[in-house]
Order: C-alpha cells, then structure tokens, then sequence
C-alpha cells in the first residue's frame, strides 16, 4: 500500500502497476456463467464475454484455441465452467481471466441443480399452497411480460379481449431466453408490482427447449415472484414443462390462452348468469308475494277477523272460569289446613298436663314450689299447695305412708 494526497498524488502507471500486482497474487478460480460474444482470432487466440444470467454482468475471457476446442461445437449461449486466473493489463488498465479449462454445463447436471433449488425453495415454504392468493373476479389492469412481437402477446391479449372487450393491458416487452432475459423479466416484473393500476401479472414465453425455459427457473426471479404482492399467472411452458416459476406463481396455464381465461370472465356467461340470477329472484319475490298473500286470506277467515268482539268474550269466559277454580281450590285449602289445625290442637290437648288433671289426678307442690313426688321427703306439719283439674287448694301433713 502506498500513501497518497491531493498534494502527492500517485501516477497512473503506479496505480496500474499496483492493481497488477494485487491481482496477481490471486489464484485461478473456477467461475460459472453464459457466453453471450465468442470471437475467435488468428495466432490461435480466442475472446469471449461471460455473462451472469442473474445480473446484468459480464467479464472478458481469454484462452487459446486449443483449450476452447475441447468443448466445440458449443451452442448458442452455452452455460460453461472455466478455470482461469485473473490478469490485469496495465496499458489499458483492463482486466481480463486467462482460463486454462473450459467445461460445458450438461443437461443432467442442470437438472440436478434444479432439482436441489427446487428442494431448498420448496422447504423455505415458498411453494406452499398458503401463500398463494385468489385472482381478481375483473381485474382493473392486466400486466403482462412477454417476448417482443410474439405469438404469445398476441394469443393472451386477443383472447382476454375476446372474452371481455374491456379488459386493459399494461405490457413489458422482454428478452425471454438468452442471457439477458433474466434481467429483463424481473426489472418489468418489478415495474409491474409497482404500478398502482395492475391487479395481476401474466408471465408468458409459450414453450421452448428445456435451455430456454432456464431463466424462469433463476432462483433470484423465483425469490422476487414468491415476494410480489400482485397476484401472478405463469404461462411460461406447455403442460410437460415445468420451470420453478410455475411453482411459486399463484395459478399455473398451461398456454398463453388458458391464463387469459383465467384473468377475465367470458362475457357472454356473465350477461347469461346475470339473466338466470335474474330470473330466479323474479321468481322468489312472486313465490314470497303469493305466500304472503295466502296467508294474509286465511288471517282475513278467521272467526275473530270477522267478529273483533270474540277475542274479549273468550277470555272473559276464560278468567271467570279461572276465577271459579282459584276460589274453589283456596276454599278446599282452607279447610284442609283448618282440619289439620284442629287435629294438632285435639293433640297437644291430650299431652297437656290439664288434661292429666282432668282425669282427677293433682299436682302437689312444697311452699318452696318443687314438685312432690316421694311422701318420704315431706315431714309432718309441711305446708303443701294442692293444684286440681279446677283451681287450687293447701294442706297440712298430719301422717306420712
């Protein structure tokens, strides 16, 4: 590291050089991208951009012919994996990787690249049936991504119309294969989620190679789709395909044509509904009315429509008789109560100490008022008090037995 200030500032070619000697001390490094240009030169050199399909990003390679030969004939935006170092050319001050080996990505190991994504996002719930939303009955504005002049546009806008002449359409022209598509589809995705008028977002390409379809199975363009809030329909492939957009998307068409039917109603079942809706509550009203009126004629054939005055007699009957039976009932209760009083009345008569007296038995009583019941406790001359059936008398002891 050098020092540097606005009053010693350090020459380029120092700068270049110390960038070129940072970098060199870096290793080669195995890196994994698209090639978007391929430019093969005399003196047995060739040049390639590799681009990151996620990301709107490139960086120069530089090989031999002989090390780019092992892997030809390569396709059009091949997927490779190439070892190379990093080098930094201090004239120009650009920086270019060297590779050393050049591996094409085969379709099995994609695959099960896609089948390991698919396994992590699923897990992270990002597939699950909850997080789904219902599309809108009749969206304000339908959004739509597509490829640039396609059938596809044309297939979801002309059937959508088709179905309902109104329907609105706010369409983002993209790349959808290649190297760029990735970055496209998701910047008009977030454009889309964005605007205030979209209430759904078709995604469509109509089909394609399995290496086509590959952008929509991105794992950043899924992630973004799974955190839209607008609801969104992926029409990407036909029924066999299946990129993990389809997955994490809210409805899955399996053509351009079924996610337009799917965002708008057919207008003609709708006016057709309406008219049986219709119908059905004409005829509920004059069912209910008819109703309503049959009862209202039996109300109007009862006696006490015709004749107000029943409804007073019949009661009044009804409290006399009432009447009579509460006085019959408390004149039957009195008497039973007055039965049971006498009853209880003769009892205690026969247990009260008079009624012992009445039968010619005495109480007789010391002057200190205690009961005598032993003519041994009594001594001759003691006064006693003799009480009998009627009043009272004295007496004196004259003889103990």
């Amino acid at each position: 590291m050098f020092e540097t200030s606005s009053d010693s500032p350090a020459p380029v070619r120092v700068v270049s050089e110390a960038i070129k000697e940072y970098i060199d001390r870096l290793g080669p490094i195995w890196i994994e991208g698209e090639i978007s240009e391929l430019n093969e030169r005399s003196g047995g050199m060739a040049f390639m951009r590799l681009r990151d399909t996620s990301a709107d990003m490139s960086i120069s390679v530089m090989c031999y012919k002989s090390v780019l030969a092992t892997v030809q004939p390569l396709p059009t935006n091949a997927r490779v994996v190439i070892y190379a170092k990093p080098s930094w050319f201090t004239k120009n001050g650009s920086l270019t990787m060297s590779a050393k080996e050049i591996r094409q990505v085969g379709v099995g190991e994609l695959l099960a690249r896609l089948e390991a994504l698919k396994e992590k996002l699923n897990a992270e719930g990002l597939f699950s049936a909850d997080r789904k939303v219902s599309l809108p009955l009749l969206p304000q504005r339908i959004g739509l991504i597509c490829g640039r002049n396609t059938d596809a546009e044309k297939d979801v806008v002309e059937n959508a119309r088709r179905r309902w002449p109104a329907a609105e359409f706010e369409i983002r022209e993209v790349a959808v294969q290649g190297a760029a598509a990735v970055v496209e589809v998701a910047g008009a995705l977030r454009e889309l989620e964005a605007h205030p008028d979209v209430d759904v977002i078709i995604i469509t390409r109509g089909g394609g190679s399995f290496e086509d379809l590959l952008p929509f199975s991105d794992e950043s363009l899924v992630r973004l789709a799974a955190s839209c809030q607008t609801p969104i329909v992926s029409a990407i492939g036909h029924e066999k395909d299946a990129p993990l957009l389809d997955l994490v998307a809210d409805y899955r068409a399996s053509t351009p044509t079924d996610a337009a039917k799917k965002v708008v109603p057919d207008i003609q079942e709708e006016i057709l509904m309406i008219s049986k809706l219709r119908d059905r509550m004409l005829k509920t009203l004059l069912a209910t009315l008819e109703l309503e009126m049959n009862q209202i004629a039996q109300l109007r054939s009862r006696p006490v429509m015709k004749d107000p005055g029943v409804i007073v007699s019949v009661r009044s009957d009804e409290m006399k008789s009432l009447r009579d039976r509460a006085l019959r009932g408390f004149a039957a209760l009195l008497d039973i109560e007055r039965k049971e009083i006498k009853g209880i009345r003769d009892q205690l008569r026969s247990l009260s100490p008079q009624s012992t007296l009445d039968r010619g038995y005495a109480v007789v009583r010391t002057a200190t008022g205690e009961v005598l019941r032993d003519a041994k406790k009594v001594k001759l001359g003691t006064a006693l008090h003799i009480r009998v059936a009627k009043g009272e008398t004295n007496a004196t002891v004259t003889r103990v037995d």
